[in-house]
């Protein structure tokens, strides 16, 4: 029998075997907290050490908000000093995409604040979905206390939605000098994608026409901006820091106000243009556009309605008439083809029988009157269609399209406003690259009245007729100064818009005589077309024009009515030789051409009698509108209406 074994010796002996590690295992359990130990400790110097300036970085960024401090255009004036464009302020609203994770929950109580359609604002947002998120997006502009007030007590809400300080554009009202001004918006995709505007982003205010578009860098400015502690909600606490904005720098133009408000009165209630340019210089003195728009619409909130009747109107008011109508000259265009005559040598001798018309290549063209014997000498007063009839076939049409583009028609006079039209001068090879054919004899004899494929905008006859009138010599129209900008920004202006620019002729003094005294008739003679516009004591010289707008045949089917007129063009200067003043004048459906120069006498007396003023030491009170002085500048709604052109 085997002795009994002891329970407590068992008990241990088996709690021994069963606690007992291998020293291998213990081992490697011990490497592994140290080791784990030491990954923490690494991270956690990573984290605290490493990299404590760049979530200190992120801590501030979640604190401290950059707001874009935005830099006020420069002004405008015009060249004696006088305001013609100012800034009020004004307040915009952004929204804050990095502010909410679901903006589309807060719609409609924005809408409803704002008021502005869920769908417009939807439409922002899909405009804005592929800018960087933290970009804010403009959303409505110009608020009204009442939405800043809106804004301000829901910022727990809606700490998305944030205003900002502005100045806004204060043009003149009733689109005084709009088209030569221009106006601002936001800048667009498709600008966007032209180097020029490299440097801007989506939301940008640019300059859209006009010399806002033309000088846009210089007017720009450079925008600043403040650094705001803000809470998790967006409120502000405080600030920070703050870099100033720098103005834009303000631009005097070449516009005589006084002579831009008559040339404005001239055209009231017509369609047309009128520009008044100085030859010696090339500098526009006026440059007036009918019918036009109002640029403040342009420069706060542009309504539907306002757009659409702006693209619904026939007789296109975003047009710049001045530099973009391009529009048969009518027999203005008979100053270049005696130009031509006489330089080539044909009209100094040439005499016409004028029975009322003539015969030519087998076509009876008529003339508006039986002028009898007609000469060089009052072909010009008479505008006998008939000795340009007979000269036009004896020059032929590439000589007669020499001596017009050597004057700058068909080509762009490089004035420094966009989108300036080039107009057409028909020739042989003209019409062999453009319609692919031939040119026939016949064809010349309405382009020697002005009429068929010749086109012209008026400035472009302004400086051709006021460079014949100075003895050959062309300068480049330009509405602002030379020495206004800096020598790069000039040089840019000319590549942007080249042309025919400075050019001189040379052209025979005795011809150049014939011509002006000729033009001198056609307003100081009782024989010349525009007699009904002399001006006593003003050597007043020009050209008539009247350009049918339809062929006879078209003009009996049309039944006529008023779009039916003929246009009616004048190029008036003073005085008749080297003149100080040369004003074109296109007057669409005006009929006879003896009404566009009663426009003209009008913008030409305004300059001669301030000239004479000036002359006498006589202290003239300079009318400046209202609506623009810096001292009443308010928004366009309370701006008062230009006052009338003195009498």
């Amino acid at each position: 029998m085997e002795p009994a074994q002891n329970p407590e010796h068992s008990t241990l002996g088996l709690h021994g075997k069963a606690e007992k590690l291998p020293a291998g295992k213990l081992h490697s359990a011990q490497y592994s907290v140290a080791l784990i130990l030491a990954v923490l400790i690494t991270g956690l110097w990573r984290l605290q050490v490493l990299g404590a300036d760049n979530f200190r970085a992120l801590a501030d960024a979640n604190r401290i908000r950059k707001v874009p401090i935005l830099a006020p255009r420069g002004r405008i004036f015009d060249r004696e000093g006088r305001l013609l464009v100012d800034n009020y302020p004004s307040v915009s609203c952004y929204l804050l995409r990095e502010q909410v994770k679901d903006i589309n929950l807060d719609l409609p109580l924005i809408s409803r604040g704002l008021d502005i359609p869920i769908e417009q604002i939807q439409a922002i947002l899909r405009h804005y979905q592929a800018a960087p998120k933290y970009q804010p997006i403009p959303l409505k502009q110009d608020i009204t206390p009442d939405e800043q007030a809106f804004i301000e007590a829901h910022r727990n809400e809606l700490p998305e939605l944030e205003t900002l300080d502005v100045q806004r554009r204060l043009y003149p009202r009733d689109g005084f000098a709009a088209h030569l001004i221009g106006y601002v918006g936001e800048v667009s995709e498709e600008m966007l994608d032209n180097p020029r505007y490299a440097f801007y982003d989506p939301g940008d205010v640019v300059g859209r026409s006009g010399v806002e578009e033309t000088y846009d860098s210089v007017l720009r400015g450079t925008d600043g901006y403040k650094d705001v502690i803000v809470n998790s909600h967006g409120k502000e606490l405080g600030h920070l820091g703050e870099t100033l904005a720098i103005p834009g720098k303000d631009i005097r133009l070449t516009i005589d106000l006084d002579v831009q408000m008559a040339a404005e009165k001239a055209l009231e209630g017509k369609i047309g243009a009128i520009v008044a340019l100085d030859p010696h210089t090339g500098e526009v003195l006026a440059l007036a556009s009918r019918p036009t728009f109002d640029p403040n619409q342009f420069s706060a909130r542009l309504t539907k309605s306002y757009w659409d009747q702006i693209l619904n109107n026939p007789d296109h008011p975003l047009l710049d008439k001045a530099i973009q109508a391009q529009l048969a000259p009518g027999s203005t265009f008979k100053i270049i083809m005696s130009l031509a005559g006489l330089q080539e040598g044909v009209a100094q001798n040439m005499h016409v029988d004028c029975e009322g018309g003539g015969t030519f290549y087998g076509h009876f063209y008529g003339c508006d009157k039986h002028h009898g014997s007609v000469n060089i000498y009052n072909a010009i007063p008479y505008s006998c269609d008939t000795f340009f009839y007979t000269l036009a076939a004896r020059l032929g049409i590439d000589t007669i399209a020499k001596y017009a583009t050597s004057v700058g028609l068909s080509q762009r006079t490089g004035i420094d406003l966009p989108d300036e039209a080039a107009g057409t001068m028909p020739s042989t090879q003209w019409k062999l690259h453009t319609l692919h054919q031939p040119w026939y004899a016949g064809e010349v004899i309405s382009v020697g009245i002005g009429q068929g494929a010749v086109t012209v905008t008026p400035v472009q006859l302004a400086r051709a007729l006021g460079g014949i009138a100075s003895g050959g010599v062309f300068h480049r129209p330009h509405v602002v100064f030379p020495d206004e900008v800096s020598s790069q920004d000039l040089e840019a202006v000319h590549e942007t818009f080249p042309g025919s620019g400075e050019t001189t002729i040379p052209l025979s003094t005795e011809n150049w005589q014939i011509i002006t005294d000729a033009m001198a008739n056609v307003t100081g003679s009782p024989i010349g077309t525009a007699y009904a516009a002399h001006l006593d004591g003003i050597d007043f010289a020009g050209k008539t024009g009247t350009a049918q707008v339809m062929s006879h045949d078209a003009l009996a089917r049309s039944g006529g009515g008023h779009k039916t007129e003929p246009n009616a063009w004048f190029v008036g200067m003073a005085p008749r030789r080297n003149p100080d003043i040369v004003v074109a004048v296109l007057w669409e459906h005006g009929n006879w051409g003896n009404n566009s120069a009663k426009l003209a006498a009008q913008v030409i007396d305004a300059f001669v009698d301030k000239q004479r003023k000036r002359a006498g030491n006589v202290r003239e009170v300079a009318t400046v509108p209202a609506a623009i002085k810096p001292e009443t500048a308010t928004p366009p709604a309370s701006a008062a209406a230009l006052p009338p052109a003195a009498e």
